[in-house]
């Protein structure tokens, strides 16, 4: 057994405690990511959770990751509303700015990285034009 394939592939995610809060109306997760100390952001948590938990079109926040000392786990709480009304209603309006504002930011990053191709295509239809305007500079320095 010193293989992987013979312990079977296990999740990065190991679900702690599934609470289903009916006074709340939300259902609350904690859970371990395995080997991600350092590495994982809110916004990658809650779709790396989405994904694990097929919780598509339902409100996830994430309220909580704490990284352990000496550990490369990371453990995570989260809400999950299925009305995002009730999620701004019950959790403090903070933590919706801080989401948004992560949002906007990796929204700009995409944004950057998709105008870095088209520049880069640009750029090589350029040279092209360029060399042929550079030629008679050549000749202009030899006469």
């Amino acid at each position: 057994m010193k293989y992987l394939k013979d312990f079977g592939y296990m999740s990065i995610i190991e679900t702690i405690t599934d609470v289903d809060n009916t006074f709340l109306s939300r259902r609350e997760l904690t859970c371990n990511f395995a080997g991600l100390a350092g590495k994982l952001k809110k916004l990658e948590a809650v779709d790396m959770i989405t994904k694990e938990f097929k919780l598509d079109g339902k409100v996830v926040i994430p309220m909580r990751l704490q990284t352990h000392v000496g550990k490369p786990i990371v453990t995570g709480t989260f809400f999950v509303y299925e009305d995002e009304g009730l999620a701004k209603k019950h959790v403090n309006p903070t933590i919706f700015s801080r989401l948004e504002k992560s949002k906007a930011k990796l929204a700009e990053a995409e944004a950057a990285a998709q105008e870095a191709p088209a520049e880069e295509a640009v750029s090589e239809e350029s040279p092209d034009g360029d060399k042929g305007a550079e030629e008679p500079k050549a000749e202009e320095k030899s006469e």
